[in-house]
């Protein structure tokens, strides 16, 4: 049954990793690539200093969602209409932020994105060392041995408990 389930698991990934790859032109010594027009070219160029806004750790050249196709037609139809790369850009940052383009400006804005993950990582380390420093304080610290204040008391709780055994449910 184990076996079967990790056939599954294992046929499953395999599906989810397979997707559909159009061959990436290259040009070789500075010339166009077969079939590639000098648009294309741009447009391939600027499409990969764009983020997905869907699956936000890839280019918009490279991811295969829906809004990224959106996003792509809005750009050839930017690119023919005339604009200039910057133009374009400027015109996604001023509809969709500077999340927009895959190398963010460092501003006041995004510092968040720039300082962040350092942010997080120097915070974590320094609950890691709290945790750990506790953690050393508590295993030389012993317990205080229970004191009862006088015999009598003693005597009468245990007498108490005695009884308590001995009576029937």
């Amino acid at each position: 049954m184990k076996a079967r389930i990790a056939l599954a698991a294992l046929l499953l990934a395999g599906a989810a990793a397979a997707t559909k790859m159009d061959p990436v032109p290259v040009a070789a010594g500075g010339a166009d690539a077969p079939g590639m027009t000098a648009l294309d070219l741009r447009l391939k160029r600027l499409e990969s200093e764009l983020r997905c806004l869907v699956c936000q750790n890839q280019t918009l050249a490279d991811s295969n969602a829906d809004l990224a196709d959106d996003l792509r037609r809005e750009v050839r139809g930017l690119a023919l209409a005339g604009k200039s790369d910057a133009e374009i850009k400027a015109y996604l940052v001023a509809r969709y932020g500077d999340f927009v383009l895959y190398d963010p400006p460092l501003k006041a804005v995004t510092s968040v994105l720039w300082v962040g993950p350092f942010a997080l990582l120097v915070g974590g380390t320094f609950v890691w060392w709290l945790v750990l420093r506790r953690r050393k304080r508590g295993a030389g610290v012993k317990a205080p041995a229970a004191t009862t204040a006088d015999k009598a008391s003693e005597t009468r709780a245990r007498k108490l408990l005695d009884a308590e055994d001995d009576s029937p449910e």
